[in-house]
């Protein structure tokens, strides 16, 4: 299958690399330079989001926010430009619910179909492929399309229609970020007890309290490698659709808006860019004691 593959980032490049390594033809654009371990795989460096959509049968995008989104699908020489009838575009960024359902409908007045995939697992599960996969679109696009998440991910589900898998994203995020705190709490309450943090998670990697954030994360902050991964500034840009969403919905989420402030301390410190994890640093500072101390 010809593929036009938009955003080559810590996530992007190791997805994009997997559909190379199943032989498919990949066009790549961003405004980085390509890693050189694509090229080697026989990527195709397009100049714009325009020529990736006339290249693929197939267009996935992988950006960062709502905006940025939009000025691929949209902007000057983006996707939309490069477009013809039957082809399928693929947003796998996470970005606002309401607004996918808006560019869905653009998309599809080209005669186009639209999935949102947003993607759980990280740079980890990227590089591995065995992301989660949450799809909002049509079954029989989401069929089509299904070969080709099966090669970046594992658990793969259609949710529901467009918008429906940034809606399940953006609930992915909340007990992500709940997790991490929860993690933050629990090893640093163990820590500054007197116990080596170290065993307590290997006991409770054992019980009830197990998860992936225990074991990826909580070793990190014993370990205190806060390199991304994901940014703090990424699940910010989660919450606050989290938050906005719920203030929609007439809704409280009093923890998920606990969880930003967090995030929002850290960056405060000019610590947006470390890893998600890093979310303990401001737990850390409201004990003054560090993990492991």
């Amino acid at each position: 299958m010809k593929i036009g593959f938009i955003g080559i980032g810590i996530m992007g490049a190791p997805m994009a690399g997997h559909l190379l390594d199943a032989g498919h033809e990949v066009a790549v654009n961003d405004i980085n330079p390509i890693p050189q371990g694509l090229l080697d795989k026989g990527a195709q460096v397009v100049a714009s989001a325009k020529e990736a959509a006339e290249k693929g049968e197939v267009i996935i995008i992988m950006v960062p926010d709502t905006p940025d989104v939009e000025k691929v699908l949209f902007g000057e020489n983006g996707v939309a430009e490069g477009l013809s009838a039957g082809k399928i575009v693929i947003d796998m960024s996470s970005i606002s619910p309401v607004e996918t359902k808006q560019f869905a409908a653009r998309i599809n007045e080209l005669g186009c179909k639209y999935l949102d995939a947003p993607v759980s697992g990280g740079e980890v599960g990227a590089k591995a492929g065995t992301l989660t996969i949450m799809v909002g679109g049509d079954q029989e696009t989401f069929d089509k399309a299904l070969p080709l998440f099966e090669l970046m991910g594992q658990n793969i589900t259609l949710v529901g229609g467009n918008g429906d898998g940034q809606t399940c994203k953006v609930a992915n995020q909340i007990i992500v970020g709940l997790t991490i705190e929860a993690v933050g709490e629990a090893l640093l309450f163990a820590s500054k007890a007197g116990a080596n943090p170290a065993k307590v998670r290997e006991a409770l990697m054992g019980g009830f309290a197990s998860s992936k954030i225990l074991e990826i994360h909580g070793e990190r902050m014993i370990k205190r490698t806060f390199d991304p991964g994901f940014r703090i500034e990424l699940h910010q840009k989660d919450l606050n659709l989290a938050l906005s969403n719920a203030r929609k919905l007439q809704m409280a989420l009093p923890n998920t808006a606990t969880a930003q402030e967090l995030f929002n301390s850290v960056a405060a410190q000019g610590d947006q860019g470390l890893d998600h994890s890093a979310m303990v640093l401001a737990l850390e500072k409201l004990a003054e004691f560090k993990v492991g101390q």
